[in-house]
């Protein structure tokens, strides 16, 4: 990560690997939490979204504008790569409300507008831990008001998906979610977290603790897989949300989701409730 010059953009060039449908889930969510914030943002320009580091293909901006214009008609997205040949290649899916720019972590948009959504997804997996805050300092300097950062992983097409919330004051909550359907465990979502925790699932760290946890209701759970694994999962959440502090309910949760505040699993963060 640096610039070598004014002029260029700051951050390193991704594998830019990406598939249709991959972010779906994580769409899924903002569209859901974020989409009130967008319509209140609406103003006389409509809002912007930004996809930040979308790949070697368009897909997943092309996706985010069907996705959030169903919460929002006047949102636009911006898709910023900072490969010149990605935006290039970019260029023959441009519509109204989509347009695609080279650039990086300063988050380059027109006439100095700022977003109110940020989606960065498996840009900083390639980076050191230690970076990770500074990008995310970075980037949520450029929101907008009322905006939000949203930087996670996810596997190569979308099954399990884990990002962590970011507002203007910092983070906020850590999703976790994922098809029910091919989960083994909840723990098999360590293979996906974001980089700020991925180094951190070992013992006597918060994100292990609470996926030890879930792993444990899930257990406990096992006689509601008679009825399918979303009413599993749920009872396990349920379980898990008397000792963490989960912050959603049963309408996500039947989602294969499950949020927590950033705070309990943060590294050397508070864990369970009264620890």
């Amino acid at each position: 990560m640096g610039r070598r010059g004014a002029e260029r953009p700051v951050g390193a060039v991704t594998r830019g690997t990406t598939n249709p449908n991959r972010l779906r889930r994580m769409d899924r969510w903002i569209a859901a939490v974020h989409g009130p914030a967008l319509r209140r943002a609406a103003g006389p320009y409509g809002p912007v979204a930004v996809d930040l580091g979308y790949g070697a293909a368009p897909w997943t901006a092309v996706e985010l504008l069907e996705r959030l214009r169903a919460q929002c008609g006047s949102v636009s997205v911006t898709g910023i790569e900072i490969d010149p040949a990605r935006v290039e290649a970019a260029r023959p899916y441009e519509r109204p409300g989509l347009v695609f720019a080279h650039g990086g972590f300063e988050v380059p948009l027109p006439g100095g507008r700022r977003p109110m959504l940020i989606r960065a997804a498996n840009v900083l997996r390639q980076y050191d831990e230690r970076e990770v805050v500074p990008v995310w300092d970075r980037l949520r300097a450029r929101l907008a008001p009322g905006g939000l950062l949203v930087e996670g992983t996810c596997d190569e097409i979308g099954r399990r998906h884990v990002w962590v919330a970011i507002g203007p004051e910092g983070p906020r909550t850590v999703t976790f979610a994922t098809r029910l359907g091919s989960l083994g465990t909840p723990s098999d979502l360590a293979e996906r977290l974001p980089k700020a925790l991925i180094h951190r699932n070992v013992p006597g760290e918060p994100v292990h603790a609470f996926l030890l946890d879930m792993d444990r209701a899930w257990a406990a759970a096992s006689p509601y897989a008679a009825l399918g694994a979303r009413q599993r999962w749920m009872r396990s959440v349920k379980e898990v949300a008397a000792r963490w502090p989960v912050v959603d309910g049963p309408r996500r949760w039947r989602q294969g989701e499950v949020t927590v505040r950033w705070e309990a699993l943060a590294p050397g963060g508070g864990g369970r409730k009264g620890m």
